[in-house]
């Protein structure tokens, strides 16, 4: 039997010492102790976390560190890293740390040591990369690639379309990378309408190459490249990200011009395997090199920091104190970066894939909560959206503020200084609010005064990067990666499969065919299920 949290005596004191200090606001927290915002931060190679502005004190910490022992989060943390079938609904590793292991290193797992495996395809990536930013790889015409065209859903998407927009201040100024994920026809509509088929490479990713989306979207790619150049076009400007090659083939690619990767990396843990080509083609080999120094420089971080100066180990205590003894449900990302506007939808897939479960490791029914709901926007738009239920709604949210100390980009020397200075002032703003002695004493009329009255004691922390350089980048990944683990350590689930995203799909692919049939079809779904794809195939058919 998997070990119920619940039933681990740190979790008993934390249910104690939350209804015995509960009560106390941050401002009381941060006046009994002056040094607070000194103390309560760590820092690793150009990154910090300050987790000051939380509901935590000392003690607090104290149990939470006891709660990840007693969960026996250190031999967790070892067997994840040393290749053990961690993932045990689908017997397999999670060997996601593997991917950025310097090539001097070794990991053998089940008699096969996986880091020449894993070499061999970043070299295989770094020549096609190569040959395309330097202009050798050209399409059916004669002319180079301007234009590359991932096309993938969920892991094989947002990972990549993320970095790619993090990091196109250093991506190659004459190559457009563009994602298409989505099946809905204007997402392939609108990316192919900006790109000249002679000068496109079209990346398809999909490690079965049966993904449904991914090929209907790659069979509209091909034959808008027939059309323009013909079908002896396809193997010049079409390569794919895959373990399947006879389906690679079949579709037209050359096997050759094939990346593999391995079972043991889940989709939501695969930018920095050969899911990231086309951001190794924006980038450069050596910029994703240092990607990948980033998430290894993470990685040791994680694997041999003490818990308490552990900065994935402390963000996921703190998420495990808000969802499971402060009753809050919720994670807001706040990126003060208009370059990570797609991180909290990157985060999304991570967190709530990984650890919206709902049993145990043994199958049995979990009895705390799991998971939060995560979701975010850049700052400053934010602020004139939702912020407002952030201070003064009914509904505490925790907040990851994450700013950058370097700017991408300032002209003008007036932005940047500006976006930084609301970052800071949110994040204070949400801790401490405004009582409504301060706003009588500005002189507001009594009946206004409870409107613009702020509660404060609203938790958040602020990750500060130096700069939003390619390894700063690959540290912040792995950062939440971690994180993420940690909680479904302690949670006993399994963070790595997906079962709940299956279940939908098959359903899809029947009524598919209910709806593309020529002859109305007998249908066996509930009465509104039915009803539903009847009245669109009517209304269909007559528009």
């Amino acid at each position: 039997m998997t070990t119920d949290p619940a039933t681990l005596p740190a979790w008993t004191q934390l249910q104690t010492h939350h209804r015995e200090t509960g009560h106390r606001s941050l401002r009381d927290r941060f006046a009994e102790d002056p040094q607070r915002g000194d103390r309560l931060r760590v820092a690793l190679d150009g990154l910090e976390l300050d987790y000051a502005k939380h509901w935590v004190d000392d003690r607090t910490l104290h149990l939470l560190f006891e709660l990840a022992r007693q969960a026996e989060l250190g031999f967790a943390i070892e067997a994840m890293f040393a290749g053990a079938a961690i993932n045990v609904t689908e017997h397999r590793a999670a060997l996601h740390t593997a991917l950025r292991l310097p090539a001097t290193a070794s990991l053998v797992v089940d008699g096969h040591d996986v880091v020449p495996d894993v070499h061999r395809v970043l070299e295989q990536m770094r020549r096609l990369a190569v040959r395309v930013r330097d202009g050798d790889w050209v399409g059916a015409t004669g002319r180079r690639v301007r234009h590359v065209v991932n096309i993938g859903i969920g892991g094989s998407d947002l990972g990549p379309a993320m970095a790619a927009r993090a990091l196109a201040h250093v991506s190659h100024p004459d190559i457009e990378l563009h994602f298409l994920s989505n099946v809905d026809g204007a997402d392939a509509d609108g990316v192919l309408r900006r790109c000249d088929p002679a000068e496109t490479l079209v990346v398809v990713a999909s490690k079965s190459f049966g993904t449904i989306e991914t090929l209907t979207n790659a069979t509209t790619a091909r034959e808008w490249l027939i059309q323009a150049l013909g079908p002896d076009a396809v193997p010049s400007h079409f390569v794919a990200v895959s373990t399947n090659a006879e389906r690679v083939a079949e579709f037209g690619i050359n096997p050759a011009n094939m990346f593999g990767f391995w079972d043991w990396v889940g989709g939501r843990y695969s930018v920095d395997s050969a899911i990231g080509l086309s951001l190794m083609i924006g980038v450069g080999p050596d910029g994703f090199d240092q990607f990948l120094a980033g998430f290894h420089a993470m990685d040791q971080h994680f694997r041999t920091a003490p818990f308490e100066a552990n900065m994935p180990v402390i963000m996921a205590l703190l998420g495990i104190w808000y969802r499971n003894f402060c009753g809050l449900s919720s994670l807001a990302v706040l990126p003060y970066s208009d370059r990570l506007a797609r991180f909290p939808a990157y985060l999304q897939q991570l967190d709530m894939e990984s650890n919206g479960k709902r049993v145990r490791l043994d199958g049995s029914p979990v009895t705390t909560d799991t998971g939060p709901l995560v979701w975010g926007e850049p700052g400053t738009n934010g602020q004139h959206a939702f912020y407002q239920l952030l201070h003064q709604g009914t509904t505490v949210v925790p907040c990851d503020f994450i700013g950058v100390i370097t700017a991408v980009a300032d002209p003008g020397g007036r932005h940047h200084d500006q976006l930084m200075a609301n970052l800071f002032a949110q994040a204070e703003a949400l801790a401490f609010g405004k009582t409504a002695e301060q706003v009588a004493a500005e002189g507001v009329a009594e009946e206004l005064i409870p409107h613009r009255t702020f509660p404060g004691n609203r938790p958040s922390s602020t990750l500060l990067l130096d700069e939003l350089s390619p390894h700063a980048l690959g540290q912040l990944i792995a950062l939440y990666e971690h994180k993420v683990f940690v909680q479904g350590v302690i949670w006993g689930i399994d963070s790595f499969d997906q079962w709940g995203v299956e279940l939908g799909k098959v359903l899809a692919a029947g009524i598919s065919d209910e709806l593309a049939a020529a002859a109305p079809p007998e249908l066996h779904h509930d009465s509104s299920t039915n009803a539903l794809i009847r009245r669109y195939r009517e209304r269909r058919s007559g528009a």
